[in-house]
């Protein structure tokens, strides 16, 4: 299965790429709605790194396992989980040049878990909470890298 979501951020593509390279970047795009820990955040966005979390779901806690596998400064990085819920999840983060600013595109290719009835459900459960998290992290994106801005034009 494929999920897109892109949104335009007014600012360049290498400011929009620099927010990704925060350490603290990943921790301030989990969702408050959301349960996760972020046990090891990634140290870069090098290929080979490796980042460990945990979510809720229900009453349980799942690890995830996620490994970047791709990566081209200022262009993309990409991560595939290789422990989680999901059976198959690629995640790349691409980042275009726009006439309004930076063009922030995530596509995922994905395999929800439960075989053929995870992919019944995917239209009421999976796709619902993708197109939440992912606008919720994209107006962070937005928020933390006008800020970075404005810190310095006025530092």
């Amino acid at each position: 299965m494929r999920f897109v979501h892109q949104s335009v951020i007014p600012a360049s593509v290498e400011e929009v790429f620099a927010f990704h390279e925060r350490a603290d970047a990943l921790e301030l795009l989990q969702p408050p709605w959301e349960q996760v820990d972020v046990l090891t955040p990634p140290a870069s966005l090098a290929v080979g790194t490796r980042v460990e979390l945990r979510t809720k779901l229900g009453p349980f806690w799942i690890p995830i396992v996620a490994e970047h596998v791709g990566y081209a400064k200022n262009r993309r990085f990409e991560d595939v989980m290789t422990k989680g819920p999901f059976a198959r999840w690629h995640h790349k983060h691409l980042f275009f040049e726009d006439a309004a600013g930076c063009r922030l595109r995530d596509e995922i290719e994905y395999e929800p878990p439960f075989g053929r009835l995870g992919r019944l459900l995917d239209p009421l459960l999976v796709r619902p909470r993708l197109r939440r998290l992912f606008a919720h992290r994209h107006a962070v994106t937005r928020r933390e890298v006008l800020a970075a801005r404005e810190r310095a034009l006025t530092a």
